[in-house]
């Protein structure tokens, strides 16, 4: 019987956080509360998601935190956590549609938003490459390389070769700095001209090379980087 109070308690009170949700009245805790009562239907997870919010200080950072780490908390287990990245990769997914069917830099925030999204949160460092047409539209995200915390290599020849099979008139280059908030380091810069320097006789331009550190993405043509 207490059982059977307990779950239309939570009933009344999850229909009322679906209210405010088609109201557009939900705080950002509440948006999280309405989420994980999705994944984890027969428990009150008020105290779970004030847990999380106190945790990560925002839904963003809940999102793009490791999956193992939220694997490892308790009260969230694996069929949460997997949840809570597919979120995010729904997220990611609605970004690439739009870098597909738009013109991409018609909205200065899209890439730079997407970037973030990308790699913000991620332990090691990892190259992605934007292959875009001559109509400014994304072709495919590339993952070029991954490394280690601290660094991961450039391989300009592959970046050529894949550049002309998608027959790409633009590319844009990605990569994190998990450990640090340097904008650009002297490798960054010279394996990025490099690239440059090898798909000029080709037409193919580098657009921009972003680094995302610490949440804040840089741009190499906002600092004059790209020669």
């Amino acid at each position: 019987m207490a059982d059977d109070k307990n779950e239309s308690l939570y009933a009344g009170h999850r229909n009322r956080l679906r209210q405010k949700f088609l109201d557009d009245k939900l705080s950002d805790y509440e948006l999280l509360e309405l989420m994980l009562a999705y994944a984890i239907p027969r428990r009150d997870v008020r105290p779970l998601a004030r847990m999380l919010f106190q945790k990560y200080k925002s839904l963003y950072n809940l999102m793009i935190a490791p999956i193992d780490e939220l694997m490892n908390i308790h009260g969230v287990g694996r069929n949460t956590a997997i949840f809570i990245k597919a979120l995010k990769r729904t997220m990611q997914l609605g970004y690439t549609s739009r870098l597909k069917s738009e013109i991409i830099f018609h909205d200065q925030n899209l890439i730079p938003n997407y970037c973030r999204l990308l790699l913000d949160g991620k332990t090691n460092e990892e190259i992605h490459v934007l292959y875009i047409d001559n109509q400014w539209h994304l072709i495919a995200d590339v993952v070029h390389t991954n490394g280690t915390c601290n660094e991961t290599a450039v391989y300009p020849r592959e970046i050529v070769h894949q550049a002309l099979g998608y027959n790409a008139s633009h590319i844009v280059l990605v990569h994190n700095h998990p450990r640090s908030e340097e904008k650009f380091s002297t490798p960054d810069i010279l394996a990025t001209n490099e690239v440059i320097r090898m798909l000029k006789p080709f037409n193919i331009d580098v657009y921009d090379h972003y680094i995302v550190s610490n949440g804040i993405v840089f741009s190499a043509r906002t600092f004059c980087l790209l020669n």
